[in-house]
């Protein structure tokens, strides 16, 4: 009996890890700093955000704008409708509400940027696009 419950919570476990690893396989990590309710109806989220050298994003959208600055890093912002943009240390970007996006990091270093993001309360922060 023992060891039935302790073969079930195994199986729970690697089920619990290969989830949360499926969810990073976009690549990006956020961390929120501020949040705040405003405008009505949207939430603004300013957050840092870090991709691996080498590592992309993924392509995603938002509920709303996203507005960032560069740390560290540097990386082709690819906005889906307009050509790439390179972006490094000290530059700064817009992304459009509901427009798929995506970072390609470039060079040894990871990219680590300052984002805002202006959106939609009743929907998640970032949706994957096909």
């Amino acid at each position: 009996m023992l060891k039935t419950k302790l073969i079930g919570l195994s199986l729970v476990a690697a089920m619990a890890l290969a989830g949360a690893a499926f969810a990073q396989q976009g690549g990006i990590k956020r961390t929120p700093l501020q949040k705040i309710e405003f405008p009505d109806g949207y939430n603004t989220i300013t957050a840092t955000a870090e991709i691996q050298p080498g590592g992309s994003a993924g392509r995603h959208t938002h509920p709303g704008i996203e507005t960032g600055y560069v740390l560290e890093g540097e990386a082709d912002l690819i906005i889906e409708g307009k050509p790439d943009l390179h972006l490094k240390a000290g530059d700064s970007y817009a992304i459009p509400a509901g427009v798929v996006h995506d970072a390609k990091v470039h060079g040894d270093k990871a990219l680590k940027i300052i984002g805002i993001y202006i959106v939609d309360k009743t929907k998640p922060l970032a949706t994957p696009a096909p």
